[in-house]
C-alpha cells in the first residue's frame, strides 16, 4: 500500500494533492524505492507541473484583462486593446506593411533565420573557446582578459562600426549576434566544465582515454546541462541584438516592421511585432528546455 498520503510535510502537516518542488525533492531523497511510491511520486510531479502551467496561464490571462481595461480608459491611438491587437496581427500576418514591404510572417522568418545562424555560430565558437580555456591554463590566461573586456560591452555599441565595415546586409547582423553570444557561452562552458568532478576525468584517463577524448566524451557531456543553461541566457541577448540592429540598419525583419509601424503611429502593429518576437523567443527557449531535458537525466523524473 502506498505511503504517499501519510507522509508528513515540513511543519507537521500532511502533504496535499499538489506538492511543491521542495516536497517532491524531499520525498525522493527519503528513499521511496517501492514501485507504488515511485508511481505516486511521478504522478505528483506531473500534477505539480500542471499546476505551474495553469498558474502561468492565469497570470497571462490576468495581464490581458488589465491591458484590455486600460485600453478602454486610454486613447486607442496610444494603447490599442487586446482584441484590436489580435485583429491587426491576424490581418498583417499575410499582408505586407508598408505596401511595398513584406508580410509579418516573412519578416518573422527573416529575423528567425538571422538568430539561428548567428546563435549557432556564436554558440559553437563559445563552446570551443571555453573548452580550450578549461583544458589549458595557458589558453585560459591568454583569452580570459579579452573575454572579460568584451563580455560587459553591449553588442549594440558595435552597430555603427559594423555598418561602416560590412554595410547593411546580412553579415553585420549575424556578426553582431555572434559577438554577443560567444563570450557568454565561453564563460558558461568554462564554469560548467570546472564543476565536472575530477574523478570522471581521472577514471577516463586511467582506462586509456586521450585528453581530447576525455574532454569531448566525458567532461563536455557531463557539463551539458550548464552549457545549455548558458545557451538559454545568451538566446535572450541574441534577440535584443537582432531587433535593435533591425530598427537601425535593415530593410526587413520584425524590428524593421516595428519601426515602420511606429513611424505611422500604427501602435497595434507595433504590439503585434512584439508579440511575434515573444512567440518566437518562447519557442526557441522551449527547444533549449527540451535539450536540457535530454542532457540532464535529473530533469526527467
Amino acid at each position: 500500500m502506498s505511503t504517499w498520503h501519510s507522509l508528513p510535510a515540513p511543519g507537521g502537516s500532511v502533504l496535499a494533492d499538489e506538492p511543491t518542488a521542495e516536497d517532491l525533492d524531499r520525498i525522493f531523497d527519503d528513499g521511496l524505492g517501492e514501485e507504488g511510491d515511485l508511481a505516486d511520486y511521478r504522478r505528483a510531479r506531473h500534477r505539480a507541473r500542471t499546476r505551474r502551467l495553469a498558474t502561468g496561464a492565469a497570470g497571462l490571462l490576468g495581464f490581458a484583462i488589465i491591458w484590455q481595461v486600460a485600453a478602454m480608459l486610454a486613447n486607442s491611438v496610444f494603447l490599442p486593446s487586446v482584441t484590436q491587437t489580435i485583429q491587426t496581427l491576424a490581418h498583417y500576418i499575410d499582408r505586407p506593411y508598408p505596401s511595398d514591404g513584406s508580410p509579418l510572417w516573412l519578416d518573422a522568418a527573416v529575423s528567425l533565420r538571422r538568430i539561428v545562424v548567428g546563435f549557432t555560430i556564436g554558440t559553437a565558437a563559445g563552446v570551443i573557446l571555453g573548452a580550450g580555456m578549461s583544458a589549458s591554463r595557458v589558453i585560459r590566461h591568454l583569452i580570459d582578459p579579452l573575454i572579460e573586456v568584451l563580455r560587459p560591452l553591449p553588442p549594440l555599441a558595435f552597430i555603427p562600426l559594423f555598418i561602416i565595415w560590412f554595410g547593411i546586409g546580412e553579415l553585420p547582423k549575424e556578426v553582431l549576434i555572434i559577438i554577443g553570444v560567444a563570450p557568454i557561452m565561453a564563460v558558461s562552458t568554462v564554469a560548467a566544465l570546472d564543476q565536472v568532478p575530477d574523478d570522471l576525468r581521472l577514471c577516463a584517463r586511467t582506462l586509456g582515454a586521450t585528453p581530447l577524448f576525455t574532454l569531448l566524451h566525458v567532461q563536455i557531456r557531463s557539463a551539458l546541462p550548464g552549457i545549455v543553461t548558458g545557451m538559454r541566457i545568451s538566446m535572450a541577448g541574441a534577440w535584443t541584438s537582432i531587433v535593435a540592429v533591425e530598427l537601425i540598419a535593415a530593410t526587413n525583419g520584425v524590428g524593421y516592421l516595428i519601426m515602420q509601424a511606429g513611424d505611422y503611429l500604427n501602435v497595434a502593429l507595433v504590439f503585434s511585432g512584439i508579440i511575434a518576437i515573444a512567440i518566437m523567443g518562447l519557442t526557441l527557449d522551449a527547444c533549449l528546455r527540451g535539450l536540457l531535458y535530454l542532457a540532464d537525466p535529473g530533469k526527467r523524473g
